[in-house]
């Protein structure tokens, strides 16, 4: 197997570099974005808990493991905050994504079942089917030395694999294109800031989205709701609707009806795609730039399963595919910020919290954060190592979140993203068209502020 760098060779990929507060602020402003990213003082990377800023409601960043483990477990008094719930319920209504308290805990109770049937064996047929079916599209590609949009690429793919998992059929093309376009108008503008409301709004707020993202949102639910109507002439199959669609509430054994059935798919398809999409296009711009990472993934990978098909068994058995996703996720994590807001006067550290006040619980400040690893900004898949776990503080690492409302699906995430790399790694070489243009930006998910184009070259 290919030896690891010396930690002297490590790479820092693209990020912002921290500044102070005012010409971080100036620099958001002089770009005329939106992006948060950009926004973070320097010492959002160096202290532990600290202000954004003065704002009528209060900001306060929170980067410390034992209170962002206290916030993220209790959501009675640390509910979803309000611009977030906001943001999102366009497209997922009142589901237990955005829900707190003892709507949430009725909700998780009816699905729970849906979660149990994600199992493993049965949802690793669907990935490799998808896998197969794109490993095709890309050999054309290469074929013909096309430039693609890594992010569409990555997109088409996720979501095809979720709509096999949730409804055992795959994602039609029109379909597929149509969805990434809409996600993508959806996160451009409802992942984006607006500094007057953050500047001057009073906690809760009514504040309706743009018309283009709502419009976004009601096209994305037009087609879970015809995905779910199909579905439901086929009551055989052994899926992820069939166990929504029993779900009974425990009290009135009712189940969901139409509206709240799309609201629960709707978080499927956003945690399962999204998220994961997100992920994949970073693992694969990274691997495109760093080709000793690509050769290691190979070397392993043809020592683990030689020259056959890659299984199940196999993606447990890859560690360094699994610590360099690792290694993306902590620097480019999913989701980037887990806002929540103090539902009443509490206290956080030694610092008085009125009610109203937004928390940011953001994975991204935490996973680079000087206190909490070494070498923060380098990518380096080998600190995951069993003998370097000492190197990072225990809490300090949340790609997919903590407490309660930990994803469910990272047992998923983990062996679809080991599949997908272990197989196209194996079989492509990946050029990055223009990568000195390529930067992060905060929307829903950590997306590249611009499409990466991309070409791949078959080995």
């Amino acid at each position: 197997m290919a030896p690891a760098p010396a930690p002297s060779a490590l790479w820092r990929p693209p990020a912002p570099t921290p500044r102070a507060p005012v010409p971080s602020l100036l620099r958001l402003m002089w770009r005329r974005e939106k992006d948060l990213l950009s926004l973070l003082p320097d010492l959002a990377y160096r202290e532990m808990i600290t202000p954004l800023g003065y704002t009528r409601r209060g900001i306060l960043l929170v980067n410390d493991p034992a209170w962002v483990g206290r916030i993220l477990t209790d959501h009675d008094t640390f509910p979803k905050n309000d611009l977030f719930v906001e943001a999102l319920e366009d497209l997922v209504g009142n589901s237990m994504f955005v829900t707190s308290g003892d709507s949430w805990r009725r909700q998780r109770k009816m699905v729970d079942p849906a979660f149990s049937h994600m199992r493993i064996n049965r949802a690793f047929e669907f990935m490799a089917a998808a896998v197969d079916d794109y490993e095709t599209r890309m050999a054309v590609q290469a074929a013909g030395k096309e430039r693609f949009s890594l992010d569409a690429a990555m997109s088409h793919l996720t979501a095809d694999v979720i709509t096999r998992t949730i409804f055992s059929v795959p994602l039609e093309g029109q379909t597929s294109h149509d969805v990434f376009e809409d996600f993508m108008r959806f996160e451009r503008q409802v992942g984006s800031i607006d500094i007057k409301r953050l500047l001057w709004d009073k906690p809760w707020s009514p504040h309706q989205q743009p018309e283009p993202v709502r419009q976004a949102c009601a096209r994305i639910r037009m087609h879970l709701g015809a995905m779910l109507d199909a579905r439901l002439q086929h009551p055989d199959y052994d899926d992820i609707a069939g166990a929504i669609l029993e779900a009974r509430d425990a009290d009135t054994g009712q189940p969901f009806d139409r509206e709240g059935l799309i609201d629960q798919l709707g978080v499927f398809f956003l945690a399962g795609h999204e998220t994961t999409a997100s992920s994949l296009t970073w693992a694969f711009y990274l691997l495109s730039q760093r080709p000793e990472f690509a050769e290691r993934i190979r070397a392993e990978v043809a020592e683990v399963v030689g020259d056959g098909p890659v299984l199940l068994e196999h993606t447990k058995r890859l560690p360094f595919v699994r610590n360099f996703f690792r290694e993306v996720l902590r620097l480019y994590p999913p989701i980037t910020f887990l806002p929540r807001v103090a539902g009443k006067d509490t206290v956080i550290g030694d610092r008085n919290v009125p009610r109203g006040t937004m928390l940011m619980i953001a994975p991204w400040s935490m996973h680079r954060h000087v206190k909490l690893w070494e070498q923060p900004d380098r990518f380096d898949p080998d600190r995951f190592l069993p003998e370097n776990e000492s190197r990072h503080v225990p809490g300090s690492y949340l790609p997919f979140g903590s407490g309660p409302r930990i994803c469910v699906g990272a047992a998923f995430a983990t062996i679809e993203t080991a599949l997908i790399i272990a197989r196209l790694v194996r079989r492509f070489d990946f050029e990055t068209l223009q990568p000195e243009t390529v930067r992060p930006y905060a929307r829903l998910t950590t997306r590249p502020a611009v499409e990466i184009m991309m070409r791949v070259r078959a080995r």
